[in-house]
């Protein structure tokens, strides 16, 4: 099963310095879904930076602490139902075995270009809010001056906001594994889709 060719993901899932358009706007973060992933960016800027982490010595560490910020701002379980999207009712049986694997496939799929992130930034542009979901647009600038547009989208759980999709230059991840899915549905089983992915999570790892 191949991985998406997603590494801006990974690279702007939460690794950036964060600057705002116009010095005497109010900041956009203001509202509580910017402020939320600023927070989650910070805290992933100040890991890569920390000397405690810092060299290959330190991966084990240093992905666990960033695991434990990023986790958080993301409902894995949300991201792969609408992933699964109509065969996730069809399988109630195998829902949380599919979400166990759905998380750990995206956890380490990225965990290098994460790593390799630091530099990049993150123009925050407009956020929209309505009722329990907002949008936060976004614009990446790499360390070569490329800019790649970014829409995350956010619901809210009880007092947070939460991930369920990233929008990278007009492309959906949730809609590109839907398809992905969804083609491997078609000929084989949810059982058989769950064993290749994790299959593909030991060819990460040897």
């Amino acid at each position: 099963m191949p991985v998406i060719p997603m590494y801006k993901l990974a690279v702007t899932v939460m690794v950036a310095t964060v600057i705002l358009i116009g010095a005497k706007r109010k900041p956009l973060w203001a509202s509580a879904a910017s402020e939320q992933v600023k927070s989650t960016i910070d805290e992933v800027m100040a890991t890569l930076r920390n000397p405690q982490f810092k060299g290959s010595e330190k991966t084990t560490e240093r992905r666990e602490k960033l695991r434990q910020v990023i986790l958080p701002r993301f409902d894995f379980a949300e991201m792969a139902k609408r992933s699964l999207g109509n065969n996730w009712n069809r399988h109630p049986d195998k829902q949380n075995e599919f979400v166990t694997a759905f998380t750990q496939l995206l956890e380490d799929s990225y965990a290098d270009q994460i790593e390799m992130a630091d530099g990049e930034k993150i123009v925050f542009l407009n956020e929209r809010t309505e009722n329990r979901f907002a949008e936060v647009d976004t614009k990446v600038i790499s360390s070569r001056g490329e800019e790649i547009p970014m829409t995350y989208k956010l619901h809210a759980v009880e007092s947070d906001w939460k991930v369920y999709d990233i929008v990278v230059e007009n492309i959906s991840i949730v809609n590109s594994y839907r398809a992905q899915f969804n083609r491997v549905l078609s000929h084989a089983s949810i059982d058989d889709l769950i064993k290749r992915m994790r299959e593909k999570r030991v060819q990460k790892n040897r």
